[in-house]
């Protein structure tokens, strides 16, 4: 019976799990540049004396899912959508280079290049720095210009793209990492004046939530069944002694 029991449970857990994955994923399918994190079950044995026969479900989350979403024109000279593998490093508030595929930049207080969330873009030679009134352009390979009134554009440095050959590594603030700073990738291309939505698809996750809960009732109701047995053999043996 504690068979069932621990087998009922460890899959309930790894049902609302999976349903916490789910449901940030669809809380981000609006979210610019967003990858679905991707979700999978394992089975690990449990260690200690009489346990050899026992395993557990545990709920793992292998990585994202690298598909590239749609990618929506918005006519703005700072809003730049990355093309195939291509990922635009950015200095995460903790000071480490990471890599983003939301591309709505702006420019702060300070003149310097950041995304919508404040921070600071990678160029080729650091930080860019943007004249005052200046108008901001990007070229496809990533180059950014800047034109004051009527003067010819000036180029002031050029994104950072990279190229990764193995998936990257999202952190817990929403950015992704690889093991060491990856290089420049001078074939890297992005497409200014738009940007790409994320990969996720409503529709898949809100099927897959469901799967889920009706998963998680079934778990429960094996839960159930075996209370219900063990109450039935209790009231068998106080009627018995």
């Amino acid at each position: 019976m504690d068979r069932l029991i621990y087998l009922s449970m460890a899959g309930a857990k790894a049902t609302m799990q999976r349903q916490e994955v789910l449901a940030h994923n669809l809380a981000n399918a609006s979210t610019t540049g967003f990858r679905a994190e991707l979700t999978a079950f394992r089975a690990v044995p449990v260690l200690g004396d009489g346990a050899s026969t026992r395993v557990y479900a545990l709920e793992s989350t292998p990585g994202y899912n690298p598909d590239p979403g749609p990618v929506a024109a918005t006519g703005r000279n700072l809003d730049v959508a990355m093309k195939g593998n291509a990922w635009l490093a950015v200095q995460a508030l903790d000071g480490t280079e990471a890599y983003t595929r939301a591309g709505a930049l702006d420019v702060n207080a300070e003149g310097l290049l950041v995304t919508k969330n404040g921070l600071t873009v990678v160029g080729d030679g650091g930080p860019i720095t943007v004249p005052a009134n200046a108008e901001v352009l990007i070229a496809a390979d990533g180059g950014i210009s800047a034109k004051v009134g009527n003067g010819r554009p000036q180029g002031i440095g050029r994104l950072k793209l990279v190229t990764p050959e193995a998936p990257l590594n999202r952190g817990t603030d929403g950015l992704f990492r690889a093991a060491e700073d990856l290089p420049a990738d001078a074939t890297a291309r992005v497409q200014d004046g738009a940007l790409e939505g994320s990969n996720v698809s409503p529709v898949e996750s809100m099927v897959a939530m469901i799967s889920a809960a009706r998963q998680f009732e079934q778990q429960m109701k094996l839960l159930q069944t075996e209370q219900e047995k063990e109450q039935s053999a209790t009231r068998l043996l106080s009627n018995q002694s």
